[in-house]
């Protein structure tokens, strides 16, 4: 019988090895993850496939699955260069998931023909061959399993499931991780006995300083900050300070609210400077006091107006898709767009597109946005807009309304100070919109996402009004996602407040400390990329104060032929449904009769009498375009886009190399950094100004402190596009569910420039 323990060797050789032509391989290396603080690895398993192609497994990698408390990471044992993503992240690893990103979590055993979503506390009851994670950022991830241990897979899938179900709101990563975060960074940056407060330069609106600062701003001399709603005794969800008419006392308020939907008291969001204002609030249950309170309310409104304004009411419900319309309408387009695949028999994916009616959403929204700014500018009438618990259709309309009408919301830091205004602290139901708990699908809506894709169509038409570009509002989306910070995880003011209080409580941080500093909002986006990564915010198109007139990238002064601005002007008076005018009533989609109206067939460029609203359209259209002022969307279906960049950046197909978009604004950011590099040269030149501090030395310039991601090459470089450029830019589409060829398709038609049509326009043209 042989011995179970091994005997010793009795030769050793002294000789050294021959060296061969070929090395050796290296020992395979020991894959560990990067946790974060406070972050544990809740189960794993070892020789795992990520799958990266369909047909033949070439490009697949080999690693460890890991599940943490955090997020879902695979280690791959060997990493090619031409995998590694763009845009690092300090938080997240290219192969990380956040457990709040998942949207479901597939089991699937292909040789017994078992499938399984998985939920909170289900069983498994056959060992899975693979699994498929489905992501709310729109990612589709497949691991297989064929070499790993059936039951350490099993054991792994089924931690995913449940860690990325948490019981209650303090389960989230984010609690443990910013609590060792606040103690660790607390003594390295204590400043005077306490940490700075992050995100000075965005307003969040948590103080009466803040919105003195906003009324002051916008000149809204008749308007006051009320306090009625310190310790949330009138509403629970309104923040503790509002900006209500001046001429209203607080004890009129106080009664009022008894009858408005969970005590929303009317919200003061803006003023123009002709006087009229933009006021939001919810609908009053009581029929009986219905009349009399609203007349008390739109009288004080009046009274705020310098010129005595009249005031006009719009119940949003009326006029623009609920919730679930909205809902449904995402799900379509994430179907079409990622889950399905892109088939070479498919020759309906324009029209899918168009039926799933996102598009035709967005459009509603800007239409509306745009109507109510004719009232304001045109008209200098103040506007109320309602619906029934004022914290969702109001939240898109106001802001875009505000957008459209001040420049200083189309800065990062403006923008930043709108969305904390209108959403965070008007009580946008984040956790249950964007379901963090996945308690309720009934619940969730992406309102705030859909506030994003009407955002990213003005960038689309006004490249040179924004500060900031389509990647940001792109990692906006992802840092939805991402459980550390406080902006997007909460309900409202007061369950902020309720979790973070016993949140520092138990993490023995000071009563006195500040909210935003042992849990920050996601503007500090220094914790999540450096400030490299940081300059893709910036778009080098960006037309501050005082400068010239830009439109469509070019520096100029233009006028807008009667066929370019009649067409907007009919976008905004008489939309049309489903781009074609349907006189026999066939083949129409249902909706409501306000929702979408007729295009009149004499419609023509000139007519003989024409509307107020349609005179102030058509006037601003054929205007040189301001963008530091006024800005309308064009929103005829030829002007809606889809928003490539969100929809498509995991479609491999979709992933255009050195092109797109990506290439124009290469060439921009290095046009912008050399002319940066010859005003300072030209400044160093004729010598600095008294009072002024000295020019930084151009070797600094040339440091990472330059504000354009790609910087402008010095006479010894070569000018050649880096290869790493693809339309996806600065994102990767590795690790996605590939698709099959798409060529001769309608997606590659669109991909190749096709314009899309919310109508059944013709396929063949092209840009």
């Amino acid at each position: 019988m042989f011995s179970a323990k091994p005997t010793k060797p009795t030769f050793k050789s002294y000789l050294l090895p021959v060296q061969t032509e070929k090395p050796i391989d290296p020992p395979i290396k020991k894959v560990e993850p990067k946790l974060l603080l406070g972050e544990i690895v809740v189960n794993e398993v070892n020789f795992v496939r990520k799958c990266i192609s369909n047909e033949n497994g070439h490009d697949d990698l080999w690693g460890k699955l890991i599940c943490t408390n955090f997020k879902v990471s695979f280690i791959p044992q060997e990493v090619s260069p031409k995998q590694s993503a763009h845009m690092s992240h300090l938080l997240l690893g290219e192969h990380d998931i956040p457990l709040t990103c998942l949207d479901q979590v597939v089991t699937v055993n292909y040789s017994k023909g078992k499938k399984k979503a998985l939920g909170l506390n289900q069983k498994l009851k056959f060992n899975p061959t693979e699994l498929i994670l489905y992501c709310k950022d729109l990612r589709i991830i497949r691991f297989c399993f064929d070499e790993a241990g059936p039951e350490s897979a099993k054991k792994v899938c089924l931690a995913i499931a449940h860690y990325s179900h948490p019981a209650d709101l303090p389960l989230l990563f984010g609690f443990d991780y910013q609590g060792r975060r606040y103690h660790e960074h607390k003594a390295a940056t204590e400043i005077n006995g306490s940490i700075a407060r992050v995100g000075l330069q965005t307003a969040v609106f948590d103080r009466p300083s803040d919105w003195d600062r906003e009324i002051k701003r916008t000149g809204a001399a008749e308007w006051r900050v009320c306090c009625i709603n310190e310790r949330y005794g009138i509403s629970q969800s309104l923040p503790e300070y509002t900006v209500v008419p001046a001429s209203l006392a607080d004890q009129d308020l106080k009664q009022f609210a008894m009858y408005f939907t969970n005590g929303r008291i009317p919200l003061w969001c803006w003023n123009h400077p002709n006087g009229s204002a933009l006021v939001r609030m919810s609908n009053i249950a009581d029929p009986m006091h219905q009349k009399k309170i609203e007349q008390r309310i739109l009288n004080a409104i009046t009274k705020s107006h310098p010129r005595q304004g009249e005031v006009t009411k719009l119940d949003l419900e009326k006029g623009l898709p609920n919730t679930q319309d909205i809902q449904s309408a995402f799900s379509k387009i994430k179907q079409i767009c990622v889950i399905d695949p892109f088939e070479e028999s498919e020759e309906r994916w324009f029209s899918c597109i168009e039926n799933s009616r996102w598009l035709e959403y967005v459009r509603a929204f800007l239409k509306q946005s745009a109507e109510i700014v004719y009232l304001m500018e045109g008209k200098s009438t103040s506007v109320v807009i309602s619906e029934e618990e004022d914290r969702d259709l109001n939240c898109v309309v106001s802001s875009l309304v505000q957008l459209m009408l001040d420049p200083q919301y189309r800065s990062i830091s403006g923008f930043q100070s709108l969305v904390q205004k209108e959403w965070v602290m008007a009580g946008h139901r984040f956790l249950d919109r964007c379901n963090h708990l996945k308690k309720n699908d009934k619940e969730e809506c992406p309102l705030f996402l859909l506030f994003l894709d009407c955002v990213w169509q003005m960038i689309n038409q006004y490249p040179g009004a924004f500060e900031f570009t389509e990647t940001y509002l792109t990692v906006l989306t992802d840092s939805i996602w991402i459980p550390l910070f406080s902006t997007f995880l909460f309900n409202s003011c007061l369950q902020r407040t309720r979790h973070l209080t016993d949140f520092a409580k138990t993490k023995a941080i000071p009563p006195e400390e500040e909210q935003s500093v042992f849990f920050p909002p996601v503007w500090d986006w220094s914790q999540q990329f450096t400030a490299k990564e940081q300059t893709l915010f910036n778009n080098p198109m960006y037309v501050g104060k005082g400068a010239a007139c830009v439109h469509n990238g070019e520096v100029k002064t233009f006028r807008r032929t009667k066929k370019v601005y009649s067409a907007s002007v009919k976008g905004i008076l008489a939309s049309v449904a489903n781009g074609i005018r349907d006189g026999d009533g066939e083949g129409t989609l249902t909706r409501r009769a306000s929702f979408m109206s007729e295009l009149k067939p004499e419609f023509s460029p000139v007519k003989d009498v024409e509307s107020p609203s349609e005179l102030f359209f058509r006037d601003w259209f054929s205007r040189t375009v301001d963008l530091q002022g006024l800005l309308l969307p064009m929103i005829l279906p030829s002007h809606i886009g889809l928003w490539k960049l969100f929809f498509l950046r995991w479609v491999p197909e979709a992933c255009i190399e050195k092109g797109g978009s990506i290439t124009t604004y290469h060439k921009c950011c290095q046009l912008v950094d050399e002319i940066e590099l010859l005003q300072c040269k030209l400044r160093q030149y004729k010598g600095a100004s008294p009072g002024f501090a000295p020019e930084p030395s151009l070797g600094k310039l040339h440091s990472e402190q330059r504000r354009m991601y790609f910087n402008a090459y010095s006479p010894d470089e070569p000018h050649s596009l880096p290869d790493f450029l693809t339309s996806s830019f600065p994102f990767t589409p590795v690790g996605n569910l590939c698709r099959r060829s798409t060529l001769g398709t309608p997606i590659s038609k669109f991909l190749n420039g096709a314009k899309i049509w919310l109508s059944t326009e013709t396929l063949n043209d092209t840009v």
